[in-house]
């Protein structure tokens, strides 16, 4: 069987990614790499009035999520069990965000949205868009939302889902439980973990082709 340099290389990297986690990548979560987009967005950031963007959170492991602050239920458990979760990584939280995205920026002004997210996690950042910013971004991770009045107070649905992205923007896994009251944390916990360890080991392809 004849190997060329190509093989090596793909050998020579799994078997160095393997090296340095201590373990081959295997996730407990749903794996969607490569089916939707790397992040990409353009909004202002709740705590400091800066617009932002994909390219201010380039080297930290980023979780997605869609919510409102007057949500009775769904997003505080989720951001809870989020929090949670970040306490349970230890230093390795400060190599994760999560983005809280309002899909209600009538209601939510920058300070509700900074003083709902400061109640969390420091690593917890509101994030509101004009409608046409939140249109785009929730178009290009397939999320459906809408606001519509409904009597003296307003009907609001959003997906629940959490998408992750990798220290480059690549989008990962998905987290589909995290809205659920005492739900079972440590898989997911475990998967964030493991993406922060191995993103603290750039450049396994480059040292691997140096062998050769």
């Amino acid at each position: 069987m004849h190997f060329t340099k190509r093989h090596v290389l793909l050998a020579g990297a799994a078997a160095a990614t393997t090296l340095v986690t201590g373990r081959a990548l295997a996730w407990n979560s749903t794996d969607v790499a490569g089916a939707l987009p790397d992040l990409q967005f353009s909004m202002t950031r709740a705590s400091d009035g800066k617009v932002v963007t994909a390219g201010d959170y380039r080297g930290k492991i980023v979780l997605l999520y869609f919510g409102y602050t007057s949500c009775p239920d769904i997003c505080p458990t989720t951001l809870l069990n989020a929090s949670t979760m970040l306490k349970a990584l230890g230093p390795d939280a400060g190599k994760v965000r999560v983005l809280f995205v309002t899909v209600d920026p009538g209601r939510d002004t920058l300070k509700v949205l900074k003083d709902y997210t400061s109640s969390f996690a420091p690593q917890i950042v509101g994030l509101r868009g004009t409608p046409d910013q939140l249109a785009a971004l929730a178009k290009r991770y397939r999320v459906a939302y809408s606001v519509k009045p409904a009597g003296d107070s307003f009907e609001v649905t959003h997906g629940t889902a959490v998408y992750v992205f990798d220290r480059h923007g690549k989008i990962k896994l998905l987290f589909t439980q995290l809205e659920t009251p005492g739900g079972k944390l440590g898989p997911m916990t475990a998967d964030l973990r493991q993406l922060a360890d191995y993103g603290s080991h750039p450049g396994i392809w480059r040292r691997v082709e140096n062998l050769f």
